[in-house]
């Protein structure tokens, strides 16, 4: 059989099994070097893709990173079906209007919550009367214009992610000081990602997960997984983006580094690749690789430009040569 034949049987095979993960044995029987490689192509792969939105966020943001900084976290504040609205909230309450009203917490609570058009939605209490006050006044004064609240998508949340609560959290975040930018940048494990983005609600929260509605005393603040997931797709892409804009080899090189710090993600394409016999994920960047593969190459059957694809078919190739 000529090896173009050989080539074009392995990758239909790859091709057929894409949406089940078959080439998992062949990730599997990777001496561990050869395998840090693979993934190392394709983590930088993904940091590429991820670039992208942060420039057209950056662009968006007239060149301002403390803006693109703002932009991204709420983008990765909620759940992926929310996603976009948490995105155009903060495109309508812009980071240059929380800055002036930092120092009064609750103002930036009521501008975030009153813009969000989620007050709509429950009755009212003393505190939740007040917001809207505040909100009223402050929209006025910086022509903020509500949001629908139908935009978002509410069924199924957990109580603790609540866009609601979230952005609770995120309005005493963004109060902490004005330098968050900075301290994002400086984070090089995952004690400082979680110092930096555990932020508890304020008080009235400790006893409502919505409004007017109350629930057992506990402090409302982001989880160890949050923190983590905030860890990987903002801090560390930002890193590496502001490290590339800039210059800044360190930069580039201490997301890298702080994605191997960070804890291995868990969801159904990790798993999926555990059940297909890939060695567990060690850590961030070890899972922001298999994801790359199976969102980026598995999902599209893009195997002839996979790195692995590529790999075997360069191994088949050489076998082909070397019969006589």
């Amino acid at each position: 059989m000529a090896g173009s034949e050989r080539e074009e049987r392995m990758l239909n095979r790859l091709r057929a099994g894409a949406g089940s993960c078959c080439c998992g044995e062949h990730i599997a029987a990777l001496l561990p070097l050869h395998r840090n490689e693979f993934y190392t192509a394709l983590l930088f792969d993904r940091l590429q893709r991820k670039m992208r939105t942060v420039t057209e966020l950056w662009e968006e943001s007239a060149q301002n990173w403390n803006q693109t900084f703002y932009l991204m976290y709420f983008r990765t504040l909620g759940d992926r079906t929310n996603q976009a609205v948490y995105l155009e909230l903060a495109r309508r309450v812009p980071y240059r209007i929380v800055l002036r009203e930092r120092l009064a917490p609750h103002a930036v609570e009521a501008m975030l919550l009153g813009c969000s058009g989620l007050l709509e939605l429950y009755r009212d209490d003393t505190y939740t009367l007040d917001l809207r006050r505040s909100f009223e006044y402050l929209a006025s004064k910086y022509t903020l214009e509500r949001l629908d609240a139908s935009q978002w998508e509410l069924a199924g949340i957990r109580p603790a992610n609540h866009p609601v609560l979230r952005l609770a959290q995120a309005a005493e975040f963004f109060a902490q000081d004005e330098f968050i930018m900075d301290r994002a940048m400086a984070c090089r494990n995952e004690d400082d990602v979680r110092r930096l983005f555990r932020i508890e609600a304020s008080e009235y929260w400790r006893t409502h997960y919505v409004p007017g509605a109350a629930s057992d005393d506990s402090p409302k603040r982001l989880g160890n997984f949050k923190a983590n997931i905030i860890g990987i797709n903002l801090v560390a892409v930002l890193q590496y983006a502001f490290g590339c804009y800039s210059g800044q080899e360190t930069l580039r090189d201490r997301s890298l580094t702080l994605l191997e710090r960070l804890d291995a993600e868990d969801n159904r394409y990790i798993r999926s690749w555990r059940s297909a016999g890939v060695p567990a994920p060690r850590n961030a960047f070890e899972t922001q690789a298999l994801l790359q593969l199976a969102t980026e190459y598995c999902a599209a059957r893009r195997c002839a430009e996979c790195p692995l694809g590529r790999r075997l078919l360069h191994r088949l190739s050489e076998k082909a040569e070397a019969m006589p």
